[in-house]
This record gives C-alpha cells, structure tokens and sequence, in this order.
C-alpha cells in the first residue's frame, strides 16, 4: 500500500507553485500523469525525501517515512527508495560500475564484499559487463538508462520512483526498454510509480493512473478502464 498526502509550495522570484494532493493505492505500478508543469516530479522528489513538505505523510506498506503531524522526516537515504532521474543523473567522471556501486558506499567505508557482489550481480543482470570501466559519455541512451536503474536498485528498495524514464529515448527503444521494466518489476515484486506524459508509457506499464494538473488530482483510472486512453488524450 502506498498512502500519500502532500502539501507543499515552490517558488522564484516570478513565481509560485502548490502541490495538495493525495492518493491511496494497492496497484503494483502506478503512473501520474499529466502536461509538463503538472506537479508529477515534484510529487516524486516529496515521496523521496528531495523536498521539504508542508504539511502530510508518506506510508508504504505501514512504514511510515513521512508525517508532518507526528514530526516523522526520514532523510532520503533511510526511506527505502530507489530514484531513477529523468536525465539519469550519472556521475560523469565514474565508471560504470562505481555509478552503480555509488549508493552502497560512504566517505566513510569502502565496498563491503557483500555489497561488490551485489553490483557485480546488476551488471550482470542489466548486461553492464562489457561496459563496467566505461564512463556514461561513451554509453548510448538505453545504456545510461540501464546503468541509472540499476544504480537505484542496488540498495534493495521497497519503493521504485521513475522519472520520464523514457523521455530522453527514439520510439523503438522505448517500446524494447518498458517491456523491460515491466518483467524487471514484475520480477522484483516491488510497487513503482512512473511520472508520464505519453500515453503510450501509462497503456503499457501501469495499474492505475493518477491525473494531475495544476498541482492537483482531477482524476483516477484503472488500466481496465474503457475511457484511458480518451482521458489521456485530453479527449471527451
């Protein structure tokens, strides 16, 4: 079960924006959908821990990682989740493996063996092994996306976060990559929330669909549902 309510405000010099929403969810992979501006990722970064939240909780499976009300704030690194960025997000001047290994490690201590052998079983698994002494600027899109993911994984979350994961890929490769991600998810048997604005992502990846606009959700789907595709295209 993944139990949200978020209330919370970003701002610049020109300009202010709101975040209220909340949503209660069994599905295994939920989408929020919406335009550009919408309030997907940040929604995403709140659940994560990347934004400070106004008032409202995060509970997954009971687990409380947020509760403004009883001043529960986990710190990102202690919530149990697993982020894949839009743009990756990948250390530029790391190898492969050290992106991926990245998470496991402190200034404190080195890689412990058991966690080597946990990145060496994601290179494996995402076929990062011809490629693990490489640096993300001689990688292809789908390979830094496959890096990113598995760099988010390596921690063993309960909770995969996805930020247009597709957005940066040609059309081919995007339909190769959410096969992919649907049987890794499946597999895992953990709950992920994808943000999308293509209909295409949210018809083939997710349960259910949460639309949000303006800061705001105006509307819950079930994959099931005879209108999905018309509400996602903004048609009556």
């Amino acid at each position: 079960m993944i139990d949200v309510s978020l209330q919370l405000a970003v701002s610049d010099a020109r300009r202010r924006f709101d975040l209220d929403l909340a949503f209660a969810t069994d599905a295994p992979f939920i989408a929020l959908y919406g335009p550009s501006g919408a309030g997907k990722s940040l929604t995403l970064q709140a659940m994560a821990g990347l934004l400070p939240v106004h008032a409202g909780h995060v509970k997954l499976d009971g687990r409380t990682l947020l509760d403004t009300a009883t001043g529960v704030c986990l710190p990102p690194e202690s919530r149990g989740v697993g982020y894949l960025f839009q743009q990756y997000a990948l250390f530029p001047h790391l190898s492969v493996r050290d992106n991926i290994a990245f998470g496991l490690t402190s200034w404190r201590r080195r890689l412990q063996p058991a966690d080597a052998a946990r990145v060496d079983e994601l290179i494996d698994a995402f076929g990062l092994a011809a490629m693990a002494r490489s640096r993300p600027a001689s990688l292809s899109g789908g390979q830094q996306q496959r890096v990113a993911l598995a760099r988010a994984l390596a921690r063993r979350p309960s909770l995969l976060l996805l930020d247009e994961p597709f957005a940066a890929l040609h059309t081919s490769l995007r339909r190769e990559l959410r096969d992919d991600l649907r049987e890794l998810r499946r597999r895992l048997g953990i709950p992920a929330v994808i943000v999308s604005h293509d209909p295409d992502d949210v018809m083939a990846l997710a349960d259910e669909v949460f639309l949000l606009e303006g800061g705001q959700l105006r509307q819950r789907l079930r994959a099931d549902d005879p209108g999905l595709r018309a509400a996602l295209e903004g048609r009556p």
